[in-house]
């Protein structure tokens, strides 16, 4: 007998008679072959990444206005969080069967002082990312892929962070992404 326990109520031999059909129906096996995965995922994801393709695109172009070193290193940093984020939810795309938007670089003027055009371009992306976050948190929340919805809540917090970094620029901050350690 080996290590199989003894369970003689689920044997075959102790009912009547003989098994008339498959426990599941041979239409049903039809209807699963030929049924879609209906879910709203995959738009809703390639919408989120058109957006957010958007924002690096101007984020790069403001990067080449913005000559002040501290507030370049930020928009730099910003460039690269932003290009992580891109990679997962071009990810979660693929893996749902989907092709990735492209987007197009908006075309950003430094009109008056190079100061004024750099306080004009920050304030617009903080605007920006506000709006970004206003609109996409109502849908992020109704989403029903748990994954998904973690991956786009993460996205959110970090584009929030990043209006955060626009508000201290515009303020004069120059520790924006840390303190310079001592020098001897």
């Amino acid at each position: 007998e080996g290590h199989l326990r003894r369970l003689p109520r689920l044997r075959r031999v102790y009912f009547g008679r003989e098994v008339e059909r498959h426990s599941l129906d041979e239409g049903l096996h039809r209807l699963q072959r030929k049924a879609e995965r209906v879910t709203d995922t995959l738009p809703l994801l390639e919408e989120f990444y058109r957006e957010k393709i958007a924002l690096l695109l101007a984020h790069q172009a403001a990067a080449k206005l913005v000559v002040q070193y501290d507030a370049n290193n930020t928009y730099q940093y910003i460039i690269n969080r932003d290009d992580v984020q891109l990679s997962w939810v071009g990810k979660a795309i693929e893996l749902l069967g989907g092709t990735l938007p492209e987007g197009s670089e908006p075309t950003r003027g430094a009109k008056g002082k190079a100061g004024a055009a750099a306080s004009r371009v920050i304030a617009e992306d903080g605007h920006a990312a506000q709006a970004f976050v206003d609109r996409w948190r109502p849908r992020v929340e109704a989403m029903t892929h748990a994954r998904h919805r973690t991956m786009l809540r993460v996205i959110l917090g970090e584009t929030l962070e990043q209006k955060r970094f626009f508000e201290q620029a515009l303020a004069g901050r120059t520790d924006l992404l840390g303190r310079r350690g001592e020098v001897l």
